[in-house]
């Protein structure tokens, strides 16, 4: 049975307004109680984020704890599977930080467009996909539809600092 017209009249009425009013990325994170961390400076001859038109390329940003600590260990040992997905979380976020101090507004992100991730992981680990579906997830949930991107999730035998995670990220922007 259909809904009678008035009620669909009233539901599209409503599905507009919550369209028309959709939360910025800085309301997204704010309504997912996340806070950016601050931002950290280079420790070695590179800048945490070069633009290019209207491209951003991020430097790989490793796994820190809301302490500022690095996040250590190798994946399929210390570390696992859902920690390490936490600690790509923690780094998407860190990113995100270093994206906003670049661009000023977050509104101004198009299309989050690469994310290369890579986990420091023993050699028969395969879980790298889900491990940086930390940083995907989060990425989709603050942009919506403009934080789908393409992506590729590595294993490496050692990272900066022991990090369990390392994430660069290209942003095309307005």
């Amino acid at each position: 049975m259909k809904p009678p017209r008035v009620l669909r009249l009233l539901l599209s009425f409503v599905l507009v307004a919550t369209v028309a009013t959709a939360a910025t990325p800085e309301e997204k994170l704010k309504e997912l109680g996340l806070k950016l961390p601050p931002t950290s400076s280079p420790v070695a001859n590179y800048v945490p984020a070069v633009r290019t038109g209207n491209l951003v390329f991020l430097a790989g940003h490793i796994s820190r704890g809301e302490d500022g600590k690095v996040i250590t260990g190798k994946a399929g040992r210390e570390v696992s599977d859902k920690d390490a997905n936490a600690a790509a979380r923690l780094t998407a976020l860190a990113l995100i930080a270093t994206l906003k101090k670049e661009v000023g507004d977050l509104s101004k992100v198009k299309r989050i467009v690469k994310v290369s991730g890579f986990v420091n992981a023993v050699d028969s680990f395969t879980g790298q996909s889900q491990v940086i579906n930390g940083c995907s997830d989060l990425l989709v949930a603050v942009f919506g539809e403009r934080g789908k991107h393409a992506r590729a999730a590595l294993g490496m035998g050692s990272l900066p600092l022991g990090a369990v995670v390392e994430i660069e990220m290209i942003v095309e922007v307005d």
